[in-house]
């Protein structure tokens, strides 16, 4: 049997599979959480022309006053003149400066008597209070690469430099079937005893694709028969990936592979060496990606969180190093244990720059894993960590993106 693979190295396979599903236009305050497809050049200045920074007096020399007050510019409304030597008029922040005006005399270094301007003691007029033309952005500047996430600052800037009227190109969404399986698991209340557990995992796996604005079709749960698992897979015609949860381990009840093998499916890889979600594999048919997480719901979350989010975001149109969860280094309150065979995801949390470990780590407990809100993560054969020590850590809120 072929050794489970190295994280890193089965998160880089996978990656190396997804190509982008190509382009769509969809109106700019649309594109919120969705992928840039190209490279998005300026249609327009920013700023447009000189403006002011802040409320005050825009001053021509002398630096020092006084000054004749001459007229107002406001934000919308400027001052349609030019300055002379010793005039200054009144402006707002965000205005235009007027021609020939040098510097910007701030409202509370100001003293003023009626149309007569002056410097106050400790005031003085200066140019660093001038906003100057272009600073922000020249028209023909690259202002957000392709595979760029739109956020809400991406987005007001993507209108800012002219794109709010004809809309966004960006990835296209991946399609999503989430299928559960096994005899144990219920949906109805009144089905669940001693032997029977709600359906947990297809509702969690379904949240997470959905958090990255992807369109998510709940199949299941469905009993451990292979024909079930046919009929399944067949439903899930049309998605882009389609996700199994349960059944990819190698026991006499896990179908998965089996199943996938008679649907026509390839095998790309199977079995990571990871703890919680050895029993990862991934397969294709056609251009629809499957993935088989484990059953437990903690290795399912772990495995969905590191593999799944990362497929669906590349498929979305992310760039393949914006992919991946963000890891990063903190320190752990609490001593660690030597590591193992395997790498291993402990379930923490992260306060400041302190992550403390979870006192419960079977991969079935669900409350434990609702309370962390991060993941330590463990190399094969670490070293023992002391109090204080720094580890490696991922940040659970955002899919991992920070």
């Amino acid at each position: 049997m072929t050794p489970p693979l190295p994280l890193l190295e089965a998160q880089r396979q996978l990656l190396a599979l997804a190509v982008p599903l190509g382009p769509e236009t969809v109106p700019a305050e649309q594109a919120l959480g969705r992928y840039l497809w190209d490279d998005l050049s300026a249609r327009r200045t920013q700023p447009a022309a000189d403006l002011s920074a802040m409320d005050g007096y825009a001053v021509q020399e002398p630096l020092v006053g006084p000054w004749r007050l001459v007229g107002e510019s406001a934000a919308g409304r400027p001052f349609e003149g030019s300055l002379q030597t010793g005039e200054a008029v009144r402006i707002s922040t965000g205005a235009l400066m007027p021609r020939s005006a040098i510097a910007v005399l701030l409202q509370e270094e100001a003293h003023r008597d009626g149309t007569s301007l002056a410097v106050s003691p400790d005031g003085e007029a200066s140019a660093r209070h001038i906003r100057r033309k272009g600073f922000d952005f020249l028209n023909g500047d690259t202002v957000l690469e392709a595979g760029t996430r739109i956020g809400p600052a991406q987005l007001a800037l993507a209108v800012s430099a002219g794109h709010g009227g004809d809309g966004l190109e960006v990835g296209r969404l991946p399609r999503v079937a989430v299928i559960d399986n096994g005899d144990e698991l219920a949906v109805e209340a009144g089905k669940w005893d001693d032997h029977r557990l709600p359906a947990s995992n297809g509702a969690m796996i379904a949240a997470m694709a959905q958090s990255i604005s992807v369109s998510v079709d709940r199949l299941g749960p469905v009993p451990d028969r292979r024909e079930a698992l046919a009929e399944a897979l067949a439903a899930a015609k049309g998605a882009d990936v389609i996700v199994t949860s349960g059944g990819a381990s190698i026991g006499d009840h896990d179908l998965v592979r089996p199943a996938l093998e008679e649907w026509g499916a390839s095998i790309d890889f199977w079995r990571v060496a990871m703890k919680p979600g050895k029993p990862l594999l991934v397969a294709r048919k056609g251009d629809a990606f499957v993935l088989g997480l484990p059953g437990n719901p903690v290795s399912s979350y772990v495995t969905a969180f590191l593999f799944l989010l990362p497929l669906l975001r590349r498929l979305a149109g992310a760039r393949h190093s914006h992919s991946l969860p963000v890891r990063f280094q903190a320190r752990t309150a609490a001593p660690l244990p030597p590591g193992g065979p395997r790498l291993e995801l402990i379930r923490a949390q992260l306060v400041g720059s302190l992550v403390t470990p979870l006192g419960q780590q079977d991969s079935s407990g669900l409350r434990a894993l609702a309370t962390a809100n991060a993941l330590i993560e463990r190399p094969i054969d670490a070293p023992a960590a002391a109090a204080g020590d720094d580890v490696s850590v991922y940040w659970l809120q955002n899919g991992g993106m920070g």
